[in-house]
Protein backbone atom coordinates (compact mmCIF):
# COMPACT_ATOMS: atom_id res chain seq x y z
CA UNK A 1 0.00 0.00 0.00
CA UNK A 2 1.20 3.54 0.68
CA UNK A 3 3.24 5.17 3.38
CA UNK A 4 1.51 8.29 4.69
CA UNK A 5 3.35 11.34 5.95
CA UNK A 6 3.38 11.53 9.73
CA UNK A 7 2.70 15.08 10.86
CA UNK A 8 4.82 16.58 13.60
CA UNK A 9 4.23 18.63 16.68
CA UNK A 10 2.95 22.06 15.69
CA UNK A 11 0.43 20.83 13.13
CA UNK A 12 -2.99 22.09 14.34
CA UNK A 13 -4.74 18.76 13.67
CA UNK A 14 -2.73 17.21 16.50
CA UNK A 15 -4.33 19.53 19.06
CA UNK A 16 -7.93 18.82 18.03
CA UNK A 17 -10.25 16.28 19.57
CA UNK A 18 -10.92 13.81 16.76
CA UNK A 19 -14.41 13.13 15.46
CA UNK A 20 -16.08 9.73 15.58
CA UNK A 21 -16.13 7.68 12.38
CA UNK A 22 -19.57 7.12 10.88
CA UNK A 23 -18.63 5.13 7.76
CA UNK A 24 -16.39 2.44 9.24
CA UNK A 25 -16.72 0.28 6.13
CA UNK A 26 -14.55 2.81 4.24
CA UNK A 27 -11.53 2.44 6.55
CA UNK A 28 -9.77 -0.62 5.09
CA UNK A 29 -7.31 1.20 2.81
CA UNK A 30 -6.65 3.92 5.39
CA UNK A 31 -5.83 1.29 8.02
CA UNK A 32 -3.48 -0.61 5.67
CA UNK A 33 -1.71 2.65 4.88
CA UNK A 34 -1.50 3.53 8.57
CA UNK A 35 0.11 0.17 9.37
CA UNK A 36 2.61 0.68 6.52
CA UNK A 37 3.38 4.17 7.82
CA UNK A 38 3.78 3.00 11.41
CA UNK A 39 6.11 0.15 10.40
CA UNK A 40 8.17 2.47 8.18
CA UNK A 41 8.65 4.80 11.18
CA UNK A 42 9.42 1.91 13.59
CA UNK A 43 6.42 2.68 15.80
CA UNK A 44 4.08 0.47 17.82
CA UNK A 45 1.01 2.70 17.59
CA UNK A 46 -0.40 5.39 15.35
CA UNK A 47 -3.44 7.64 15.66
CA UNK A 48 -5.27 8.88 12.56
CA UNK A 49 -4.58 12.53 13.33
CA UNK A 50 -0.85 11.74 13.21
CA UNK A 51 -1.31 11.20 9.47
CA UNK A 52 -3.54 14.27 9.16
CA UNK A 53 -6.93 12.55 9.44
CA UNK A 54 -9.56 13.95 11.79
CA UNK A 55 -11.06 10.66 12.91
CA UNK A 56 -11.25 8.63 16.11
CA UNK A 57 -9.09 5.76 14.88
CA UNK A 58 -5.81 4.25 15.99
CA UNK A 59 -3.78 1.10 15.47
CA UNK A 60 -1.35 -0.82 17.67
CA UNK A 61 1.11 -3.61 16.94
CA UNK A 62 3.17 -4.99 19.82
CA UNK A 63 3.48 -8.49 18.35
CA UNK A 64 7.27 -8.24 18.76
CA UNK A 65 6.67 -8.67 22.52
CA UNK A 66 5.31 -11.70 24.31
CA UNK A 67 2.15 -9.80 25.32
CA UNK A 68 0.10 -10.56 22.22
CA UNK A 69 0.32 -12.15 18.79
CA UNK A 70 -2.23 -9.91 17.07
CA UNK A 71 -2.48 -6.36 15.82
CA UNK A 72 -5.31 -4.06 16.93
CA UNK A 73 -7.55 -1.49 15.28
CA UNK A 74 -9.61 0.77 17.55
CA UNK A 75 -12.42 2.89 16.10
CA UNK A 76 -14.51 5.41 18.06
CA UNK A 77 -12.67 4.50 21.23
CA UNK A 78 -13.14 5.86 24.70
CA UNK A 79 -11.29 4.94 27.87
CA UNK A 80 -13.87 3.84 30.42
CA UNK A 81 -11.53 3.46 33.39
CA UNK A 82 -7.90 3.28 34.44
CA UNK A 83 -6.79 0.88 37.15
CA UNK A 84 -3.65 -0.16 38.99
CA UNK A 85 -0.64 1.66 40.23
CA UNK A 86 0.82 4.43 38.14
CA UNK A 87 4.22 3.57 36.75
CA UNK A 88 6.78 5.70 34.98
CA UNK A 89 8.21 4.49 31.66
CA UNK A 90 9.98 6.21 28.82
CA UNK A 91 7.74 7.03 25.86
CA UNK A 92 8.60 8.32 22.44
CA UNK A 93 6.22 9.60 19.79
CA UNK A 94 6.26 9.46 16.00
CA UNK A 95 5.04 13.09 15.91
CA UNK A 96 7.84 14.15 18.26
CA UNK A 97 10.93 12.64 16.62
CA UNK A 98 13.92 12.53 18.93
CA UNK A 99 11.94 13.28 22.08
CA UNK A 100 11.74 10.57 24.77
CA UNK A 101 10.06 11.42 28.06
CA UNK A 102 9.34 9.62 31.31
CA UNK A 103 5.53 9.44 31.52
CA UNK A 104 3.49 8.20 34.48
CA UNK A 105 0.41 6.13 33.56
CA UNK A 106 -1.85 3.58 35.26
CA UNK A 107 -0.93 -0.07 34.63
CA UNK A 108 -4.35 -1.12 33.29
CA UNK A 109 -7.06 0.45 31.19
CA UNK A 110 -10.60 -0.48 30.17
CA UNK A 111 -11.56 0.79 26.74
CA UNK A 112 -14.79 0.78 24.75
CA UNK A 113 -14.33 0.74 20.98
CA UNK A 114 -15.57 -0.51 17.65
CA UNK A 115 -13.80 -2.84 15.25
CA UNK A 116 -14.00 -2.92 11.46
CA UNK A 117 -17.09 -5.15 11.65
CA UNK A 118 -18.77 -2.16 13.41
CA UNK A 119 -19.33 -4.21 16.61
CA UNK A 120 -18.76 -2.58 19.98
CA UNK A 121 -16.30 -4.11 22.44
CA UNK A 122 -15.23 -3.31 25.97
CA UNK A 123 -11.95 -4.84 27.10
CA UNK A 124 -9.34 -4.40 29.79
CA UNK A 125 -5.68 -4.28 28.81
CA UNK A 126 -2.50 -4.16 30.85
CA UNK A 127 1.22 -3.74 30.37
CA UNK A 128 2.62 -2.21 27.21
CA UNK A 129 -0.76 -2.53 25.49
CA UNK A 130 -2.42 -0.36 28.17
CA UNK A 131 0.35 2.22 27.89
CA UNK A 132 0.10 2.32 24.08
CA UNK A 133 -3.69 2.65 24.23
CA UNK A 134 -3.45 5.58 26.65
CA UNK A 135 -0.80 7.23 24.46
CA UNK A 136 -2.92 6.91 21.29
CA UNK A 137 -6.17 7.99 22.98
CA UNK A 138 -4.29 11.04 24.24
CA UNK A 139 -3.47 11.84 20.60
CA UNK A 140 -7.14 11.58 19.64
CA UNK A 141 -7.87 14.12 22.38
CA UNK A 142 -5.11 16.53 21.33
CA UNK A 143 -2.72 15.60 24.17
CA UNK A 144 1.03 14.96 23.73
CA UNK A 145 3.46 13.20 26.04
CA UNK A 146 5.02 16.62 26.74
CA UNK A 147 1.63 17.69 28.11
CA UNK A 148 1.92 14.89 30.71
CA UNK A 149 5.05 16.25 32.42
CA UNK A 150 5.67 19.20 34.70
CA UNK A 151 6.42 22.63 33.29
CA UNK A 152 10.01 22.39 34.57
CA UNK A 153 10.46 19.02 32.80
CA UNK A 154 8.93 20.39 29.58
CA UNK A 155 11.52 23.19 29.53
CA UNK A 156 14.18 20.56 28.75
CA UNK A 157 12.49 19.96 25.39
CA UNK A 158 11.53 23.56 24.62
CA UNK A 159 14.08 24.03 21.82
CA UNK A 160 13.23 20.75 20.09
CA UNK A 161 9.50 21.51 20.33
CA UNK A 162 9.96 25.00 18.89
CA UNK A 163 11.94 23.61 15.93
CA UNK A 164 9.28 20.93 15.26
CA UNK A 165 6.51 23.51 15.54
CA UNK A 166 8.22 25.95 13.16
CA UNK A 167 8.91 23.16 10.65
CA UNK A 168 5.26 22.04 10.77
CA UNK A 169 3.98 25.56 10.23
CA UNK A 170 6.39 26.13 7.31
CA UNK A 171 5.27 22.87 5.73
CA UNK A 172 1.60 23.86 6.02
CA UNK A 173 2.40 27.28 4.60
CA UNK A 174 4.22 25.75 1.61
CA UNK A 175 2.00 22.78 0.85
CA UNK A 176 -1.28 23.51 2.62
CA UNK A 177 -3.12 21.26 5.00
CA UNK A 178 -5.35 19.32 2.66
CA UNK A 179 -5.98 16.48 5.05
CA UNK A 180 -8.35 16.46 7.97
CA UNK A 181 -11.34 14.72 6.42
CA UNK A 182 -13.78 12.56 8.34
CA UNK A 183 -15.56 9.40 7.22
Amino acid sequence: MAVLEIVNYGNPILKKKCRNVKEIYKLNDIIKNMFDSMYEADGIGLAANQVGLNMNLFIIDITHTEETDQTFVFVNSKIISKQGNEKVYQEGCLSLPGVVIDVKRPENVTIKYQTLDEKWHENEFGGLMARAIQHEVDHLNGVFIVDRVSASEKIKYQNQLKILENDSLKQIELFGNKKGFVL
